[in-house]
């Protein structure tokens, strides 16, 4: 056979090698659905999780009336069906002590507690009506990531990787970053993967000088050393896997791989002198209280840029039973210019089209005061709230410059546009492309899904 010929004959033989290369590198090791229902409007999503649950009264849901009523106890007629997690609803009003103003053109009002976030005013959908029935931090934050208060469910995360894959190849597709007093997000099963293969869960980073461990191989041991090892580790696995049939050994694998490849990515990604000193500036990473917060967020960015697909940024604590003026003081500060920063640098680079950003709590904070030392209001505080809380989005598919929902005067109750967190899942899936009710993985006998049962796309927060 001459070569003119042996080339037009094995022409679609090379282009099945070449495509059966794409795949495998693109596929992931266990079963995945792979790929989007609809066209998505959003391709990533950034998580900023406050955990313990911000202030809705001392940040975004101004209430004149309690002005009126503060220091009196709740009215009897509103009593009825209320439960804290440890007050009585007798406890007495409470009205914020922080200004409201409006912002923007869209008059979006916010308290001088964020005054950075407040410029960002017409990129955010504000949802005010917000609730759950989740009133104790583990059950809320696991409804909250999960979809379920029950310990065992994949995250949010795991269920875009499962059904969307990564576009990085070189970095996890789900990324946990941290900061706080506990260092955030302190249960590994808000970032877990649940019943789904292992490789979905979420890859903590840690704070400090070194993010990733073993990032460098030891004195002596190059990258072909390494490379032989790992061959013919996986060698072995894959021969137990096919004695065994156990899908968690092809997890496995898949990780190896992964964390060798980021030996060579992940340097770059946490190399922050690539950025400029106006860029550090404006997310704060270069100065105190900000710098954790802030250099989590400007990673966040740049791991969108890569592909990755779901990064969680959990900030820990809001949860102020007592001295609320203080401890929400110092959160606003060190949260609210990194938030700001991520959103305009987002924008300005394009990415804020096609990345959805979210920023909210397990639930609020109760209009009603918890006192701690009677008479001192520098150590009062705020009770769990989850019946009328508030949540931001902004980004691909979300409406900016839009308030969705009301709650009732004093803040109790959301009485126009209820939002339930299965709601909001189910609305971030279809930006993302994704019907809720069809993203599904088969368990114990049924078909589960992140929104459980339940779930409705909430247009009003459609672009």
């Amino acid at each position: 056979m001459d070569r003119r010929r042996f080339l037009s004959t094995w022409a679609h033989g090379f282009g099945s090698i070449a495509l059966w290369h794409l795949l495998a590198c693109e596929g992931s090791a266990a079963i995945s659905q792979k790929g989007p229902h609809f066209r998505p409007r959003a391709r990533n999503v950034i998580f900023l999780f406050m955990e313990g649950g911000p202030s809705q009264i001392d940040l975004f849901d101004p209430k004149p009336e309690l002005t009126r009523l503060d220091g009196q106890p709740l009215p009897p007629s509103l009593r009825d069906g209320l439960r804290f997690a440890f007050i009585k609803p007798t406890a007495k009003v409470w009205a914020s002590r922080r200004p409201f103003r409006k912002h923007g053109q869209s008059g979006i009002e916010m308290s001088d507690w964020l005054p950075h976030l407040s410029q960002c005013a017409d990129d955010l959908c504000l949802v005010r009506g917000m609730f759950s029935e989740q009133f104790n931090h583990h059950p809320g934050q696991l409804l909250m990531h999960c979809g379920s208060p029950i310990v065992g469910r994949p995250s949010m995360g795991s269920w875009l990787l499962y059904g969307l894959g990564s576009e990085s190849q070189n970095l996890p597709g789900f990324v946990v970053l941290q900061s706080g007093p506990r260092g955030g997000s302190s249960s590994t099963g808000l970032f877990a993967s649940g019943f789904l293969p292992s490789e979905y869960q979420g890859v903590p980073f840690a704070a400090g000088s070194e993010p990733i461990s073993y990032l460098k191989n030891p004195q002596g041991v190059d990258a072909a050393e390494q490379r032989a090892r790992l061959n013919l580790i996986g060698a072995l696995n894959k021969q137990h896997q096919s004695q065994t049939g156990d899908a968690e050994i092809a997890a496995r694998i898949a990780s190896y791989e992964l964390a060798f490849r980021m030996q060579s990515a992940a340097p770059e990604l946490l190399d922050l002198s690539q950025e400029s000193p106006a860029t550090l500036a404006m997310y704060g990473a270069d100065k105190q209280p900000t710098k954790q917060f802030a250099t989590n967020c400007l990673l966040a960015r740049r791991m969108v840029e890569r592909g990755v697909r779901f990064v969680l940024v959990s900030h820990a604590t809001w949860d102020d039973h007592g001295s609320l003026l203080s401890g929400h003081k110092k959160n606003c500060e060190t949260t609210d210019q990194p938030t700001a920063a991520l959103l305009l640098d987002l924008k300005r680079r394009g990415l804020l089209d096609d990345t959805i950003v979210v920023w909210g709590g397990e639930f609020g904070r109760t209009p009603l005061a918890q006192t701690l030392n009677p008479g001192q209001e520098s150590a009062m505080g705020r009770d769990h709230h989850p019946d009328a809380f508030t949540m931001w989005l902004a980004g691909g598919g979300i409406k900016p410059a839009t308030v969705v929902g009301r709650t009732d005067d004093l803040g109790m109750k959301v009485v126009e546009d209820r939002v339930h967190v299965h709601d909001l899942h189910a609305t971030l899936l279809h930006c993302l492309g994704i019907d809720h009710k069809r993203l599904t993985w088969r368990h114990q006998g049924r078909d589960f899904r992140l929104t459980d049962v339940a779930g409705n796309v909430i247009d009003k927060m459609l672009a």
